[in-house]
């Protein structure tokens, strides 16, 4: 499993490693909400069973960067989520958004993410053949705003039919990858996440006993 790292480092410094959140929010478009096959199926429902955490799916076929903002509020922060995972920019790129609206976009959804307290996995998809429209500015993004950037997430999905419920979504065999690949990056990251909160608290028990 490829995990791009901004900085380069296999821990990097995480934005809100020590989040007081609870929940986990898969925020996206079609992919994430499961277009094509049953809700049970879906990525973050198969990624909840795996970590046996709770994961809320946020995700709404046909958003676009500029719409999942639009309703970010509503259906992410007002949760207070411990660990938000964001995936978009297919729509954009289908829909010839000019890339930089797409970056700016994705840019103010990752930034409200971690001014509200959430730590971030950003969830690539390539989307040309020889070129890709997006990693490089969402590399850049993650490593503004310590997060992580699982690139590629179609990898060995797109046109393989026993993987995809038709040429954009993929079936429940897709999701069942796409789920094991986030899981191994947020497996690890809780356990991460996990040991800092403790400490936090920790130093917090600490200073209020000497007071």
């Amino acid at each position: 499993m490829a995990l791009t790292v901004s900085c380069g480092r296999s821990e990097p410094n995480l934005a809100n490693l020590s989040s007081e959140g609870d929940v986990i929010v898969a925020f996206g478009d079609s992919i994430t909400y499961g277009y094509g096959v049953k809700a049970a199926e879906a990525y973050p429902a198969v990624l909840s069973e795996t970590l046996g955490v709770e994961v809320i799916n946020a995700g709404q076929s046909g958003d676009t960067t500029a719409t999942a903002l639009e309703r970010l509020e509503r259906d992410v922060l007002s949760l207070e989520p411990r660990l938000v995972i964001v995936e978009l920019g297919g729509n954009d790129f289908l829909n010839k958004v000019p890339k930089e609206e797409t970056f700016r976009n994705m840019e103010r959804i990752v930034s409200a993410c971690i001014d509200s307290g959430s730590m971030v996995i950003m969830v690539h998809i390539k989307t040309g053949v020889w070129t890709d429209a997006y990693r490089d500015r969402f590399e850049e993004i993650a490593e503004m705003h310590g997060t992580l950037l699982v690139p590629n997430i179609m990898r060995g999905i797109f046109g393989k039919p026993s993987m995809m419920y038709d040429q954009i979504h993929p079936n429940a065999a897709g999701h069942e990858v796409i789920a094991g690949r986030i899981a191994e990056i947020v497996g690890p990251l809780l356990a991460r996440a996990d040991a800092a909160r403790d400490s936090a608290q920790n130093r917090i028990s600490k200073s209020s006993q000497t007071r």
